[in-house]
């Protein structure tokens, strides 16, 4: 007689999903860009990165440089030959005998070694700025996507799960939010809030993009609620809040998950266009938004090195998460082996 074991156990839809993303070299260096993104957004809300982002490090406007102090403010502070008196200006040798005891009794503020991406028109170091302005972005991205996602799941599975007039009750509203489009439904919620702040543009975007989550919320809890093992639980006595998210939930879960993952690149370009147009953070506070609102003011004097360390940053972290959005998508997909 012989007996047919099983040493390993079925992998599940988690370690499967892991496996997957491991063997997907891009979204692994997506997931490397992102985690160090989060990191910087750690050390900075902590107070170990760029805490004195506000202070004056540089003259105003100044360059991106490798090399420490402007070369040529350096030169004059430094002893120079005694020179022949000019003939044709005799003032000439003493106003310049002037700016060098001024530069000498008066150095330039310049504590940085380096600005490798210059300093703004107050004279704060635009890599520190930039770090701190990530800082507001993020949060901004991930706290609004964690609240219009609670929200969408909420709403669809109450929806999908009851059916009737209840489904028919948030497919009216649902429908009411999206046949206005976003960007003028953001700015209308702005307008009437009328107080600008962190929080608020959370509130802002949270209350407004939960109809994507919403819809594919819905639509699998329709699908699983027929399932056996819903059955089962129903025949053992379990309440509707227990079938919907104890025995429902764990199996949509990785839908909400996508989504999360989905709008945080959303809402970081929302917050950005928000701050641009004005209706984003207030005095004060800095983010990748304000940063390219000042920027194109900048840009007229030919100071491009603002617009380019927050386009850039903006850039690397939408385009990161992106790419690993998508793996996940795929990774997570159960048609998929």
């Amino acid at each position: 007689m012989t007996s047919i074991t099983n040493d390993a156990d079925s992998p599940g839809l988690w370690a499967l999903a892991w496996r997957r993303l491991r063997a997907d070299r891009v979204a692994m260096a997506a997931l490397a860009v992102v985690g160090l993104f989060l990191l910087m957004l750690a050390l900075s809300s902590s107070g170990m990165i760029a805490a004195d982002w506000e202070e004056e490090v540089a003259v105003n406007y100044a360059p991106p440089t490798f090399v420490g102090a402007d070369a040529a403010t350096a030169a004059l502070a430094r002893p120079q030959r005694p020179t022949p008196p000019n003939a044709f200006d005799p003032l000439a040798d003493e106003l310049e005998a002037l700016k060098r005891e001024v530069a000498r009794s008066h150095p330039p503020v310049a504590k940085a070694l380096t600005l490798p991406f210059g300093a703004d028109k107050w004279g704060h170091d635009i890599l520190k700025k930039t770090i701190k302005g990530g800082e507001t972005s993020i949060v901004v991205g991930l706290v609004a996507a964690f609240v219009a996602v609670a929200l969408g799941t909420l709403f669809g599975a109450i929806s999908g799960f009851y059916g009737g007039v209840v489904d028919d009750l948030f497919n009216w509203f649902y429908s009411i939010f999206t046949s206005i489009p976003s960007i003028l439904m953001i700015l209308a919620v702005a307008a009437v809030l009328q107080q600008k702040g962190v929080m608020t543009i959370v509130l802002i975007l949270g209350l407004t993009g939960w109809t994507g989550p919403y819809r594919l919320v819905r639509a699998e809890y329709i699908k699983h609620k027929a399932r056996e093992y819903v059955m089962a639980a129903d025949a053992i006595g379990a309440s509707n809040w227990r079938k919907m998210f104890s025995h429902i939930f764990p199996n949509v879960s990785h839908v909400a998950l996508v989504q999360v993952s989905i709008l945080v690149v959303g809402f970081i370009k929302a917050e950005v266009i928000l701050s641009f147009l004005g209706f984003g953070v207030p005095v004060g506070t800095v983010s990748w938004g304000s940063m390219l609102n000042e920027a194109q003011n900048e840009l007229i004097l030919g100071k491009w090195w603002q617009l380019a360390a927050a386009a850039g940053a903006m850039a690397l972290l939408v385009t990161a998460f992106s790419l690993f959005t998508d793996a996940l998508r795929d990774a997570l997909d159960p048609k998929l082996k």
